[in-house]
């Protein structure tokens, strides 16, 4: 219980939804992460056969990966890659698994830990760093849970 009777909120008392729309919106006002030129013409697999429609698509991809960082520490590039992979229809032949690119989570990753989101872990992987349990809990704490 916080002062005045209130309950305080991490990241895993919100819906991941809502999470991940509210944190991007966030990462998106502060202006400390500087969008890539080639973020609206780029497939986010080789699976994929169009680039994403919606422009904001890579806020969207960096909130959820700092959200994951911060429920399971130690994810790296081929963790990301297997999360975000699909399913890769090959015609007339049957559909495979796909890993989705490794360029794209490694460009967020070093975003964000430049934003001092996380770090890399001795074990491997990333961790999130205490100001960056922060910051997301902050932006947790500020969803309002509809009745």
């Amino acid at each position: 219980m916080e002062a005045g009777g209130r309950v305080a909120r991490t990241v895993k008392d919100v819906s991941p939804h809502d999470f991940v729309k509210g944190y991007s919106a966030h990462l998106k006002r502060s202006g400390k992460m500087e969008l890539p030129h080639w973020t609206d013409i780029v497939k986010t697999g080789k699976f994929k056969e169009l680039a994403p429609y919606d422009p904001d698509w890579y806020y969207i991809r960096a909130a959820s990966m700092a959200r994951k960082i911060y429920m399971r520490q130690g994810i790296g590039v081929g963790g990301f890659q297997k999360i975000y992979g699909g399913r890769k229809r090959n015609g007339s032949r049957p559909p495979h698994f796909c890993k989705s690119s490794g360029s794209i989570a490694r460009h967020i990753l070093t975003q964000l830990e430049t934003m001092k989101i996380i770090e890399k872990d001795v074990k491997g992987g990333r961790k999130i760093t205490s100001s960056g349990q922060r910051d997301l809990d902050q932006v947790a704490g500020r969803i309002i849970v509809a009745p």
